[in-house]
């Protein structure tokens, strides 16, 4: 089900949001999170589509490289959680992010490596927690459900309860009478190797052609 409306009244928000980015990209072979991407980095890129969207705080939980990763994360709203042992999965990072949170009614859990994630995406999945009433607002995309998702703070223990490599789509499968989907069909795209990457050029190149012809 779409939700259509973006606009999202910021009186009525507590909701926060949680980039995990942590990983070492061994499928990489270097850091993703520092990728060159819209001018920035693909972390970069992901900051600052949510300092622009209605969530607050913005956490990024850093694990591998975290030193050398540090230097992307420039905007002082930003807070940065680190995660010693990012080694043991993606779990650990979410129990990072949950755990550092105060107060807040939902967060979203979200990836560095979606580079077509965008402030509109997120909001929409906070419009669409106050709208339907469901605790949890699942993206849409590939025949599946996944980040980035918000959930409400009465699954904030399941979330810092996930074991190893065990990440939020575990509990979205489980609770699946409880979610709502919103469609992020490029959600899909996930950087994890250099071809991915190369793909990721080459379509962005494609696009930024069809957009010159149109003109």
């Amino acid at each position: 089900m779409t939700v259509i409306n973006s606009k999202v009244e910021t009186a009525e928000l507590n909701v926060a949001i949680i980039i995990l980015a942590a990983g070492a990209s061994s499928r990489m072979g270097k850091p993703k999170q520092l990728l060159p991407y819209q001018g920035g980095s693909l972390l970069k890129h992901t900051i600052e589509s949510a300092i622009a969207s209605v969530c607050k705080p913005v956490i990024v939980v850093l694990g591998a490289n975290a030193q050398q990763i540090r230097y992307e994360v420039t905007q002082p709203s930003v807070q940065v959680v680190e995660n010693p042992q990012w080694n043991l999965g993606m779990s650990t990072s979410i129990r990072s992010g949950i755990l550092s949170l105060e107060s807040v009614d939902a967060a979203i859990i979200a990836v560095c490596d979606q580079p077509f994630l965008s402030s509109e995406i997120i909001n929409l999945l906070v419009e669409a927690y106050h709208s339907t009433g469901k605790p949890i607002i699942a993206s849409q995309y590939a025949e599946t459900l996944g980040v980035p998702a918000l959930f409400s703070h009465i699954f904030f223990s399941e979330l810092a309860a996930l074991e190893e490599t065990v990440g939020a789509k575990h509990l979205i499968n489980r609770h699946l009478n409880e979610v709502f989907c919103v469609p992020f069909p490029l959600g899909a795209v996930d950087i994890d190797t250099p071809k991915d990457y190369e793909q990721l050029q080459a379509t962005i190149q494609s696009l930024g052609e069809h957009e010159r012809k149109k003109k």
